[in-house]
């Protein structure tokens, strides 16, 4: 039986929780590129440009940081990540409820076009494929995802 997890808003002192579980998950799901020389990068965008201007939920599990959502006032989610090792568990599920929860008129997000676990879990939880696109900051082929109530 899985351990029952918590859900709470984001507090200044996650941060160095949140970055490392960003880094080890997406380093898991991109093993060919080396995303330890991403981090100051990403730290800086945490704190610059996620942190002011979204709302951020974590999932914490026996004191540790599992998860979180970040979600601005347009309704566009920006980061969905999952500790790997709850890859498959209704933790994603509980996030994007609560993405929902934040904002109730409609959520879009980008994913890119190769990571087919989260196409499917997106399609999963009512995300429809909107338009093919291209990741303003890595180019990488994206789809364009929309949630409506």
């Amino acid at each position: 039986m899985t351990t029952p997890f918590n859900l709470r808003t984001y507090r200044a002192g996650d941060e160095d929780a949140a970055v490392a579980l960003w880094h080890r998950t997406w380093q898991q799901a991109y093993p060919s590129i080396d995303f330890t020389q991403r981090v100051a990068w990403w730290r800086e965008r945490w704190r610059f440009e996620l942190v002011p201007s979204a709302t951020i939920i974590v999932a914490e599990q026996n004191r540790k940081l599992i998860g979180f959502v970040t979600i601005d006032t347009t309704g566009y989610l920006d980061q969905l990540v999952v500790d790997p090792d709850m890859w498959g568990s209704q933790l994603g599920d509980a996030l994007i409820g609560e993405a929902k929860l934040a904002s109730p008129g409609g959520i879009t997000l980008l994913v890119n076009t190769d990571n087919t676990r989260a196409i499917r879990f997106y399609n999963r939880n009512g995300f429809r494929h909107t338009h093919d696109d291209v990741n303003p900051t890595s180019g990488r082929p994206v789809y364009a995802m929309a949630w409506t109530p």
